[in-house]
Formats: structure tokens, sequence, C-alpha cells
């Protein structure tokens, strides 16, 4: 059965080709990215490549949670379901001496990119996954992974791209918990993934701050893909996967309290978007 997936960053690297897949399967697709030309390329090449006319593409700089709303808007305007929601974009560390970057809302912006932008997507889109279920939310996370900092979680001390990186991956995995947990009974479910490890995507190939790739791309669209469609996981919530494993995060993802102080601190940075 044809099923409505979004998937966030699918210009590029693990997106693209868990995209190309599913498009292959005649799945409709609804494909994000920031870069409009990219985006209408790909509509194309994959259209071609596979003879599927139902994919679709919506533009957004996720570095602005004023579009990351209105990619929700449209989308909700756009679409009756929405079976998978892949949180998926993210940007990668630059160089251990980096200096700290903001978002166009002044928030850190690896935490503001790789977390909040999916916090707030889903969090307006959950309405129309809730009426489409079952469903699936995954976030794309990492191995990387450091505590978040409830004192300074915008890491205005002591700040490293990779120490950025790994609170923000911590911090989806932290949303995934609260979301499996509230959404209990509502044939929606919410896990996250390490696909794999230093794959060989644009991101890790432009990194100066990271080894060369270990792993390909399409060893994390298999861990991806499965779970976007795997039926022996179509109950199966709150979970984390370190790619086909399940397995278990950081010690901050089982404290109930920081579970909480994530959703709080979340809720009062996007009480401003319009």
């Amino acid at each position: 059965m044809s099923k409505t997936i979004l998937i966030t960053g699918a210009t590029d690297g693990l997106g693209k080709e868990v995209a190309r897949r599913l498009a292959s399967q005649g799945h409709k697709v609804l494909l994000h990215g920031r870069n409009p030309e990219k985006g209408r390329l790909l509509l194309s090449e994959l259209s071609s490549a596979t003879g599927n006319n139902s994919l679709e593409y919506f533009n957004a700089d996720l570095s602005s949670l004023v579009e990351v709303k209105k990619l929700a808007t449209d989308i909700l305007n756009a679409q009756e379901r929405l079976d998978v929601l892949v949180n998926n974009a993210g940007i990668g560390p630059r160089t251990p001496e980096s200096t700290r970057l903001s978002s166009r809302d002044g928030y850190e912006i690896f935490f503001a990119v790789n977390y909040l932008a999916g916090y707030l997507l889903t969090r307006e889109l959950l309405p129309l996954i809730k009426a489409s279920a079952p469903a699936r939310i995954i976030n794309v996370a990492s191995i990387a992974q450091a505590a978040v900092n409830f004192n300074d979680p915008m890491l205005e001390k002591n700040y490293s791209d990779g120490l950025a990186y790994s609170q923000s991956k911590l911090a989806q995995i932290l949303h995934t918990m609260d979301l499996a947990q509230q959404l209990e009974g509502s044939g929606v479910t919410a896990n996250s993934l390490h696909p794999a490890t230093l794959m060989n995507t644009k991101m890790v190939l432009d990194s100066t701050a990271l080894p060369d790739s270990r792993t390909t791309v399409d060893d994390g669209a298999n861990a991806l893909e499965r779970l976007i469609l795997n039926e022996d996981l179509a109950t199966v919530s709150g979970h984390y996967f370190d790619c086909m494993e399940d397995a278990s995060p950081d010690a901050q993802a089982s404290d109930v309290q920081a579970v909480k102080q994530l959703r709080q601190l979340s809720e009062d940075l996007i009480a401003q978007v319009n």
C-alpha cells in the first residue's frame, strides 16, 4: 500500500537515496530542501528515473523557524494524509576551532537546525500525522551524543562544533522519547536512528572536522528504509536504533526530568514564531 512520506533534507546524501528508493516503490514522497533549484532538479530526476509522478517538493531554510512553520503550513494545505515524517535534515561539524554561529532567530545553529526545526515541524504536523494513523515519526540522530546543558543550552561558554552537534543529536533523542510517551495509544510511533557511522555523504566529505568516511549512504539508507517500512516495527516506539540494532543512547535520554526540561525549553524558544 502506497504511503505519503515526508523526508527533510532530501536533496543530498541519505535523504536523497531513501527518497529515490521510496519513489521507485510507488510511495508518494514529499521532498524537502533549502535550495529551490536543487529541489526542482531532484523532482525531475526522481520522477524520470522512477516513473513516479506523485512526488512533491517543498522549500524551507530550517535555520529560520518562520520558514519551518510555513513549511508545515504548506504541507498541511497540500496533503490529506502523512503516514511517515522523517526528520533527516541537519548540519555537521566544521573544524574543532570553529566559532559559534547563530540561526536566523539568534539560536545556536546546530541546536536550531538539527533539533529545534524538527521539533517545531513535528509539532505543527502532528494533527495530520495522528489523523493518518497508523503512522511513524523518525528522527535521524547520531551515535555522537552529549547531554543537553540546560544551564547553557546555546553553549555561549565553552563552545565547540563537536559539542554543539552532539548536544543537538541527543536533544533529538530526548524529543523522540517524549513523543513516544505522548503518543502512546494513538497509533503513531516515534523512534530515533543513528543510520551509519561517517557515511560518504556531502556533509561528511565537506567537513574538515571529521575523519574520512567509513560507511556508505547505502548502509544508512538500509537502516532508515527499514524503520520507515518494516511491518515488524509498526508498533515499536520510543526506541533508539544504532544502524539495524536496538541500542541504548546516552543516559540523559532516560532522565524524565531532562525530557520535561527540553520540552519546556523548546516551547519557550518557539513561542515568538508567528
